[in-house]
C-alpha cells in the first residue's frame, strides 16, 4: 500500500486552519502529522479536515502549548501516548494503519534560548525528553514503524545555514546533537530525509525574526521523518514543501514530505 506522509509543524492548527486546508487540498498527502496545533481536540476545526477526506484523526490537544495531531484519509487508530519527561504537555501520539505500520509524531522541546541546564530549565527537560526517548526506543526497539515531528535539532552541518557560527545556539549544540543520534541509534531510525537527499544544505525552519528569511536562507532542518530499517527501503520521494514558509501569515516551519511503497 504507497502513501505520502507529511509533518509540520503548524504553530496554531486554528489560527492556520486554512493553510492545513490548502496544503491537503494541494498536496494532498495521506497522511499529515502536525505539531504545536495549540489547542484542546475540542476545539480543534475537524470539521474541516473531515470535508477534504481526512476523516480519521489521532490527536492530543493542549489548550495554547503544544499539542500532536495526525490526520489520515487511510485508516488510523489510536496506539496511545507517552508523556516522555513526565512534563505533562501533549508531545507525543501514535497511530497504527491497517498494514500494521505504526507512526510516531513527536515534539521535542525547543529547549529555551540558553544551552545550559543549570541556568536554563527548559534545556535539562529537552535533553532528559531526549534521554528517555533513547531508553523507551532501547527497551522497546520499533519495527514497521516511522517517527516523524518536530524534534528541534538540527543535526548535521549541512542541516544549518552556518555550522560554526551555530555550534552554540541551541538546536545545534554539539550535546543535542549527540543526544538525538543517541536515540536514533537506539531504535535503529534511518533519517529518510537524508537517504532520499544526501548532501547539500537542507532546511524545513526560518525565523520570523528574519525579514527577508527567502533571501537570506538563514536556516535549519528541525523537522524530520524517519522509519525503522525493516521499511526504510520503502520510503523515497522525500521533499521541503519551502513554499509554504511564504504562504500567509505562515508558520515558520515549512512540511516535510516522504513517501512509502508498503
Amino acid at each position: 500500500m504507497p502513501f505520502t506522509l507529511a509533518t509540520w509543524n503548524i504553530n496554531s492548527v486554528r489560527l492556520r486552519e486554512a493553510l492545513v486546508s490548502r496544503l491537503l487540498t494541494d498536496e494532498a498527502p495521506d497522511v499529515l502529522c502536525l505539531q504545536e496545533i495549540k489547542t484542546p481536540l475540542d476545539k480543534m476545526p475537524v470539521e474541516a479536515f473531515h470535508a477534504l477526506g481526512y476523516r480519521y484523526i489521532v490527536a492530543r490537544g493542549q489548550k495554547g502549548y503544544n499539542g500532536v495531531a495526525i490526520l489520515s484519509k487511510l485508516p488510523i487508530m489510536d496506539a496511545g501516548d507517552r508523556d516522555f519527561a513526565g512534563l505533562g504537555h501533549a508531545r507525543h501520539v501514535v497511530a497504527q494503519m491497517e498494514n500494521g505500520v505504526t507512526i510516531h509524531n513527536f515534539y521535542v522541546p525547543a529547549g529555551g534560548d540558553v544551552p545550559d541546564r543549570e541556568q536554563n530549565v527548559k534545556f535539562g527537560q529537552k535533553l532528559d525528553f531526549l534521554s528517555e526517548m533513547r531508553d523507551h526506543f532501547h527497551w522497546q526497539r520499533p519495527d514497521r514503524a516511522i517517527l516523524v515531528g518536530d524534534l528541534n535539532i538540527a543535526p548535521r552541518e549541512d542541516d544549518v545555514w552556518n555550522h560554526k557560527a551555530l555550534l552554540k545556539i541551541v538546536s545545534h549544540t554539539p550535546v543535542e546533537v549527540e543526544a538525538l543520534g543517541a536515540v536514533q541509534e537506539a531504535g535503529g531510525w534511518v533519517d529518510i530525509t537524508r537517504q532520499d537527499i544526501p548532501q547539500g544544505q537542507l532546511y524545513s525552519w526560518w525565523s520570523y525574526r528574519s525579514p527577508d528569511w527567502d533571501a537570506a536562507d538563514k536556516g535549519r532542518r528541525l523537522d524530520h521523518v524517519w522509519a525503522t530499517p525493516d521499511i526504510a527501503n520503502a520510503g523515497h520521494s522525500s521533499r521541503i514543501l519551502r513554499a509554504a514558509r511564504g504562504w500567509e501569515q505562515p508558520s515558520d516551519h515549512a512540511p516535510v514530505f516522504a513517501s512509502f511503497d508498503l
